[in-house]
C-alpha cells in the first residue's frame, strides 16, 4: 500500500483557492498531484462545497447536442433503409469472376435474386430496427420498452394476465 498522500496547510490554502475560482475535483487534483477521492475528503473535512452550475450547464448542453446528434443519425437511418429497400426492386446486374482464365460475367436482370432480395431487405430491416431504437431512448427507454413488448406478445396471444406493469 502507498504512503499517505502528505497533506499540509499550504495545501489546504491551495484547495481553498482553486475551490473559490470553481475548479472541478479532477483539475484539482491533477493540479496538486493527489487522487480525485484525496480532494474529495479533503473538501468535506474543509467543509468546501463545489459550485456545480456551470458542470450542470455543460452537461446539460452535452445531452442535447447527443440528442440532436442521435435524431439526425436517426434521419439518416430512415433514409438508409428507404435506400435499401428501393434497390430490391430495381434492375440489376448478376456477375461472376472465375474459371481457369479469371473471366467475367455479367446478366442483367429485372431485379435482384431472392437471396439478394432477402439480404437487402434484412439489411433495411436492421436500419429500420436501430433508427426506433434511437427513437425508444429519446422517448423514454424502457418504460417504451416493456409496452412494445406486452403489446407484441398480446398480439402473438402469448400476454400473461399476471404481468405487471413497472
Amino acid at each position: 500500500m502507498a504512503a499517505p498522500f502528505p497533506w499540509t496547510d499550504g495545501l489546504d490554502q491551495q484547495l481553498r483557492d482553486l475551490a473559490a475560482a470553481g475548479r472541478s475535483v479532477r483539475d484539482i487534483a491533477t493540479e496538486i498531484g493527489t487522487t480525485k477521492s484525496t480532494i474529495d475528503r479533503r473538501l468535506r473535512a474543509l467543509g468546501i462545497t463545489l459550485d456545480r452550475s456551470s458542470t450542470e450547464a455543460a452537461t446539460k448542453a452535452n445531452t442535447l447536442d447527443a440528442k440532436a446528434r442521435r435524431a439526425k443519425l436517426q434521419l439518416a437511418l430512415l433514409e438508409d433503409a428507404e435506400r435499401l429497400r428501393a434497390q430490391a426492386w430495381q434492375p440489376t446486374i448478376a456477375f461472376n469472376f472465375g474459371g481457369k482464365d479469371n473471366t467475367y460475367n455479367e446478366h442483367q436482370l429485372d431485379q435482384p435474386t431472392f437471396a439478394d432480395q432477402l439480404k437487402i431487405m434484412q439489411a433495411t430491416g436492421i436500419a429500420i430496427d436501430r433508427a426506433l431504437k434511437l427513437d425508444l431512448h429519446d422517448a423514454g427507454g424502457s418504460t417504451a420498452v416493456i409496452g412494445l413488448l406486452q403489446q407484441t406478445a398480446a398480439a402473438l396471444g402469448i400476454h400473461d394476465e399476471t404481468d405487471t406493469q413497472p
